[in-house]
């Protein structure tokens, strides 16, 4: 449920018809869990953004406007999810750019959502989706507000029983959740799939391949085939919200919840906690 919202540092929530974010999907976005009021890894989110930014060459409003924002925005909040929308602006019809662009910010504070503990205790099911992610290195690895390939595989499966779809590049390579990053795990080694022409590229996917090194494991991105999953000793997907939630199930392979993901999980909430308390 939307709770609050600031759209250029203003408590408003509409926005003009002509904002080239919902003309043509011009812009970008960051979701960002809120935790005892602190919007977290905050840093590595706005580093992200400024990137996407500077890729799609639109001016980015700089940390202060933005930390500020947030700021007014969690006041009173306790546990949430803060969503940072950046778009190209105001512009007439047609593609072409206003000779001067002057971003949207939009700031938006949603409940935070309930998923049962067994998500992360047991793991989840997943489904590997039919609709392939379209190959475009200018935009792989941002999170730039055209979703519509996420928004199709989402839509199919209704099931419950299902908690995340399976996207696959155009040659069948693995490589995301609908809403999540995937890792596997073989012989202790850590991988990712290389997100160099289409994909998301997940902060905590970032912070995971950081920290690996401390943790004794060898992390590598690299092509990993539908094969090399299944051949896989572990899995696990990670986004901003959720966190770390093991795969028990792809279609109908199993796979064991193995030390690796409760290790790398465990981490993860440490360095959570520390930021909050910091």
């Amino acid at each position: 449920m939307l709770t609050d919202v600031l759209i250029n540092g203003e408590k408003k929530d509409n926005l003009n018809i002509t904002d080239r974010g919902i003309q043509y999907g011009d812009g970008l976005f960051e979701t960002i869990e809120v935790s005892s009021g602190r919007a977290v890894f905050i840093d590595r989110h706005l580093d992200r953004l400024q990137l996407g930014c500077k890729q799609l060459h639109i001016p980015y409003p700089g940390n202060p406007i933005l930390l500020s924002e947030i700021d007014l925005l969690l006041e009173g909040a306790s546990n949430a999810v803060l969503k940072i929308q950046i778009t190209r602006g105001a512009g007439g019809r047609g593609y072409r750019q206003p000779d001067s662009v002057t971003p949207t910010r939009i700031l938006s504070l949603h409940s935070f959502p309930k998923f049962p503990d067994s998500f992360t205790q047991e793991g989840i099911n997943v489904t590997s989706c039919k609709g392939r992610l379209s190959s475009n290195p200018v935009l792989a690895g941002i999170k730039h507000t055209n979703r519509l390939e996420q928004v199709l595989a989402r839509a199919e499966w209704v099931s419950e029983s299902i908690q995340e779809g399976l996207m696959s590049d155009q040659q069948g390579n693995v490589i995301e959740g609908t809403m999540s990053n995937v890792f596997m795990v073989k012989e202790e080694k850590i991988i990712t799939p290389l997100l160099d022409h289409c994909g998301v590229a997940g902060i905590i996917r970032g912070l995971i391949l950081d920290f690996c090194p401390e943790l004794g494991f060898v992390a590598e991105q690299q092509l990993v085939t539908k094969e090399c999953l299944n051949d896989a000793d572990e899995i696990f997907v990670t986004n901003s919200v959720i966190g770390v939630w093991p795969v028990r199930m792809i279609d109908n392979h199993r796979f064991s919840i193995g030390p690796v993901t409760r290790q790398i999980s465990a981490y993860l909430e440490q360095l959570k906690n520390q930021e909050i308390h910091a």
